[in-house]
């Protein structure tokens, strides 16, 4: 592509007419960088590698040039299987790529349909049965109709991986990785991730035929739209904290994350005590529970939405007008994904982070990928402070209700007045302790977050999506 010569408007890309009529039914006329760059590359054949923060349109950059191709070219898909593949880390995810689907394929005659998990196979098998253009996947649901056959891929002409980073967080590499080794060797690929660790590198190079590398901003940098703070306190005072931040009547629209599910649902229970309108979303709660909750927040019914990370990736929600982390994320690459809910569609937001003395490592460690320092208000007790960032998921647990977490115990006195010393019987319980993080891939995400390696297997992460 020539960098001289900027593909300025969508008329310029090469989309055929039901598509850019489509694009201009919706308000559009001038496409986004990563759509400028990655629209021609797909329509040209080629692979793609690109990294494009959340809230860029990249959803549109693939969404656009795959229907352009499937829609030139009038052959149906075969029985049980389908031309092209996307794979996304999450139901909601899945279902925002699907009206993406059907709004931009609404002058033209291209099938699709939705596999997650969460709600009855039956009708998702019947959908198949007869082939279909685009297939929107989770990958635990699509191995499972792999195994029961009521899928194949050997037909597929292309395939995206899209929000490749949060399939890794999630444990789903060793999937993504069995389901590309059943397309055929001669496809087109696109793996698009806002952010590169290493084992996407690798999974790049692994299947990937020399695609064509995009980045449109810096890798994991916040959108420069948001205001970002951290506030330091205690653990006791956050939940005071937390009522105080949603109260106030410049708050439209919010989205609070908490690391756990069971935490999601004791914060959105407390501001729901304090007279305030939430709902939680978590990997709990079943798919029907969590379109309606999210149904009520973009109508305006629930003001406030409380979630974990796994469920929040897909929330695609205008004029949310505030991020609260209620607890810092053990991944900082997470933190760029929790505060692009704001500032969407060129608007502006504010991100507010609450950061107990314990968090004060995780904070260092987000600071350190941003390339800032947050702005802080107040200060951790002298008391309370520790410079550290906790070795284990044990040694963060917080003695806040909210956090659905126990506090550590303390060590148990021997009958000889002396504590038990290494190497002495402890008690079962004691041993298996369990910290009741958000899904299995959590704690090995604790244990590996400074070197990237974020991989647990997939079966557990299939349970949350």
């Amino acid at each position: 592509m020539n960098e001289s010569l900027p593909l300025t408007t969508f008329s310029d890309l090469g989309l055929a007419e039901p598509f850019l009529r489509a694009v201009e039914a919706e308000g559009y006329t001038d496409p986004t960088p990563i759509q400028s760059k990655v629209i021609p590359e797909i329509l040209n054949g080629r692979d793609v590698l690109g990294i494009a923060q959340t809230g860029t349109g990249k959803t549109a950059s693939f969404v656009l040039p795959l229907l352009h191709a499937i829609a030139g070219d009038k052959r149906r898909a075969d029985k049980k299987s389908c031309r092209a593949l996307i794979l996304v880390p999450t139901r909601e995810l899945a279902a925002q790529v699907a009206d993406s689907v059907r709004t931009y394929g609404r002058f033209a005659r291209v099938t699709s349909t939705v596999i997650v998990g969460g709600v009855k196979p039956g009708p998702q098998i019947r959908a198949l049965s007869n082939g279909v253009d685009i297939v929107i996947a989770t990958p635990g649901r699509l191995e499972d109709h792999l195994s029961g056959r009521a899928i194949r891929l050997d037909a597929t002409e292309a395939v995206v991986l899209d929000e490749a980073d949060q399939m890794l967080d999630l444990g789903f590499m060793p999937a993504v990785r069995r389901i590309l080794g059943k397309l055929p060797r001669e496809r087109q690929t696109v793996l698009l991730s806002a952010t590169m660790p290493k084992q996407i590198r690798g999974l790049a190079s692994d299947f990937l035929n020399r695609p064509a590398e995009i980045s449109v901003a810096p890798t994991a940098r916040p959108i420069e739209r948001i205001d970002q703070s951290v506030m330091h306190m205690a653990k006791a005072a956050k939940r005071g904290a937390l009522v105080d931040l949603l109260a106030g009547a410049e708050v439209e629209r919010a989205i609070v994350f908490t690391r756990t599910k069971r935490g999601a649902d004791r914060v959105s229970k407390h501001l729901l005590d304090a007279g305030l309108s939430a709902a939680a979303i978590h990997g709990d709660k079943s798919q029907g529970q969590r379109q309606q909750a999210l149904k009520a927040f973009r109508n305006d019914r629930v003001r406030i939405l409380v979630a974990t990370d796994i469920a929040a990736r897909g929330i695609d929600v205008d004029d949310v007008s505030h991020v609260i982390n209620f607890e810092l994320p053990n991944v900082p690459e997470a933190y760029v994904h929790r505060i692009g809910r704001t500032a969407r569609a060129g608007k502006s937001g504010i991100a507010v982070s609450l950061c107990d003395p314990d968090e004060r490592g995780l904070l260092r460690d987000i600071e350190r990928l941003i390339g800032r320092a947050i702005g802080a208000e107040g200060d951790a007790p002298p008391a309370e402070r520790r410079d550290r960032k906790p070795k284990r998921a044990s040694e963060a647990r917080s003695a806040d209700p909210l956090s659905g977490d126990k506090p550590p115990r303390r060590r148990r006195r021997a009958r000889n007045g002396k504590s038990s010393a290494k190497g002495q019987a402890v008690p079962q319980s004691r041993r298996f302790a369990k910290s009741g993080p958000e899904s299995a891939g959590d704690g090995l995400s604790r244990m590996l977050g400074n070197i990237g390696s974020r991989s647990d297997a997939g079966a557990s992460a299939s349970t949350n999506t």
